[in-house]
């Protein structure tokens, strides 16, 4: 009878042993088309739009993938499931692109992003804008403290298929858009110290010029200082 009882208790402990919670899924890594490159091995539909195939390499605990391709030059984004490690989209010819993917499982309700790469889809240019600056610091629409000495350091990185970047035109203010330069830095300089006040948005943007007289704009980007 007593080995009945614990043989009994044994099995209600198991019974009742809370079951492990479902792993989220992990970020995919990004394969093709490359970071900052010009992708040439679309399959052209037409004068202006081509196929290309996108790929990554599996995530953890992963079910699907969400692709999604933004046009930088219509801020238009394509977004497209699978279960596969690739996908192909039709974009346009010559126009420039940002990429990720989204992890997904159906179990949780959490996703994970990878990377985001841009690249130029091949078109008939000879030579291409620089992308469009990446807003490193401060995030879009985020609240910071000011440093000791009353400021706060604006940070980007910049990119062009060329590789002829010449420099950069820094605008800041209070209004927007921001339209006073108080900055033209060079091409290896992607950070700038700007003054501001406690309790007070700031509204900024970044310009990249490249040799051939090209610009591309970064958006206007606003922050708070706490």
């Amino acid at each position: 009878m007593r080995i009945f009882s614990l043989v009994l208790i044994g099995l209600l402990i198991v019974g009742c042993k809370k079951k492990d919670a479902p792993t989220p899924p992990e970020s995919a890594r990004l394969v093709f088309p490359d970071s900052n490159s010009e992708c040439t091995t679309g399959q052209s539909i037409n004068a202006t739009t081509s196929k290309v195939e996108f790929r990554w390499l599996a995530a953890e605990n992963t079910e699907s993938y969400e692709l999604r391709v933004t046009n930088l030059s219509t801020d238009i984004t394509q977004t497209i499931s699978s279960k596969a490690l690739k996908a192909t989209l039709p974009i346009e010819k010559g126009a420039p692109f940002s990429w990720f993917v989204r992890s997904r499982n159906s179990k949780v309700s959490e996703t994970a992003s990878s990377q985001t790469w841009q690249f130029y889809n091949a078109g008939f240019q000879t030579t291409y804008a620089p992308f469009p600056t990446v807003i490193i610091a401060p995030k879009l629409a985020e609240s910071v403290f000011k440093d000791i000495n009353n400021e706060v350091t604006l940070k980007w990185s910049g990119a062009d298929v060329d590789n002829d970047i010449v420099g950069y035109e820094l605008y800041f203010s209070i209004e927007t858009p921001p339209n006073t330069l108080i900055a033209s830095p060079s091409p290896d300089v992607t950070d700038e110290k700007v003054s501001v006040s406690s309790n007070t948005v700031y509204y900024w943007k970044v310009l990249t010029k490249d040799s051939e007289g090209n610009t591309s704009d970064s958006g206007i980007f606003v922050f708070k200082v706490l």
